[in-house]
């Protein structure tokens, strides 16, 4: 069975044991992905309403960059930090932050997303720049302890996350000559990295996993290929000048690793999964970084413009992933089935939907730009709203289970 009613769960557990502390503050992914969600349906709306001119905000820095930073320093970050805070765990079998000191680095991401839009902007960076450092740290710590080398490229792409950040804050200030989208465009590459690696680690496995019999033959060769073509292919991007040579090469290349993309994808046979949505959200996604890969190898050729790419990129593939993983891991560390309601399947489709309208609307009808923002801002906000709805109550509360965790 592919859904599940809304309100539809087991009996409660009968003799589960005491557990100290707030159940919010026991694992990473909570207080994250709740503060993620929340984030993501206030501040999408906002953004809207100040670029069209229907609300004046006096922000700590320009709208436009705000929105672009948030979106991944304060959203995007705030989820992969809940995620690693959750998956180091378990990978090393070593505690992470919790209770106060868990509470401490989630107030730590809040008080600079308040600060954004109440300043001085020196506070608002001082906070902004202390987080990612600080997580980095704490987890390189620990992969180190339990001699778990494999995943310090993930504590590596934190640390080259919080380099980027600084180089938008000393820009944004004139401390370095360097426009600030530079190093948000550098950003935003990190994170698709990070979800090529984490993707190629989970899609496959979840989707073995919930298909009884299913062994996928996943090359090797194939995923090693579309690894290094997209990094290279995303540094080329952000690095190269804007020069037509270096166009020409950036672009060839981006199409090589759309291509490559496509077919790391077409290894994970996606389309056995059309009917369990809890594994469809996660390749549709997946798909949009091809998507996204070729609009911006348009954009090198001088065919189309950059926001074409960037949105596919930021929407639609980290969004969706994010929707995705948010729903899959919060139930599974909650103790839930790993079985949707329509009511979740309708935020998977929320957001592939703001995805399609943002980035291919103004494609064939640039004049509605205003319109596509509406919509969807719209159907953004309400994916983020339902997943409130629905999780805020279980993260609240303890694991199903009544485990610790």
């Amino acid at each position: 069975m592919s859904s599940l009613p809304l309100h539809t769960s087991p009996a409660e557990p009968t003799a589960a044991p005491q557990l100290s502390g707030w159940p919010l503050l026991r694992l990473g992914f909570r207080p994250f992905y709740v503060g993620a969600a929340a984030f993501a349906l206030l501040s999408i709306p906002l953004w809207v309403a100040v670029y069209l001119g229907q609300w004046n905000l006096a922000m700590a820095l320009p709208p436009l960059l705000w929105h672009a930073h948030e979106m991944l320093f304060g959203f995007a970050v705030a989820v992969i930090l809940g995620f690693l805070l959750t998956a180091v765990k378990a990978w090393t079998g070593l505690a992470t932050p919790r209770g106060a000191a868990l509470g401490a680095l989630a107030l730590l991401w809040l008080a600079a997303r308040v600060a954004a839009v109440t300043g001085p902007y020196t506070l608002y960076a001082a906070l902004d720049l202390a987080l990612l450092p600080l997580v980095a740290a704490m987890l390189t710590r620990l992969l180190l302890r339990a001699r778990n080398r494999r995943n310090l490229p993930l504590a590596a792409m934190l640390m080259l996350l919080a380099l980027a950040n600084g180089v938008f804050h000393l820009g944004l200030i004139g401390v370095l000559d360097v426009s600030p989208l530079a190093p948000l465009y550098a950003a935003l590459a990190l994170i698709v990295m990070i979800e090529c690696v984490i993707a190629g680690r989970v899609i496959p496995a979840f989707s073995m996993s919930a298909t009884p019999g299913l062994k996928l033959k996943v090359r090797a060769p194939v995923e090693r290929a579309a690894l290094a073509l997209t990094a290279l292919a995303l540094l080329l991007w952000v690095f190269a000048p804007a020069e037509a040579g270096w166009n020409m090469l950036g672009g060839f290349t981006l199409v090589l690793a759309a291509l490559a993309q496509v077919g790391r994808l077409l290894q994970w046979q996606p389309a056995i999964t059309r009917h369990r949505p809890i594994l469809w959200i996660l390749h549709l996604s997946y798909a949009w970084i091809p998507v996204g890969l070729a609009l911006l190898a348009a954009a090198r050729f001088g065919v189309l413009s950059m926001s074409a790419g960037v949105h596919a990129l930021a929407i639609g593939a980290t969004g969706g992933l994010i929707i995705g993983m948010m729903t899959r891991t919060a139930r599974g560390h909650t103790g839930r089935a790993l079985q949707v309601s329509r009511a979740e399947i309708a935020a998977y489709v929320l957001v592939m939907l703001a995805a399609a309208l943002r980035v291919l609307l103004p494609l064939a009808m640039p004049l509605w730009l205003p319109l596509a923002l509406v919509l969807s801002a719209t159907g953004w906000a309400a994916a983020f709203a339902i997943y409130l709805f629905i999780y805020t109550p279980w993260l609240l509360k303890t694991r199903f289970d009544g485990k610790d965790g």
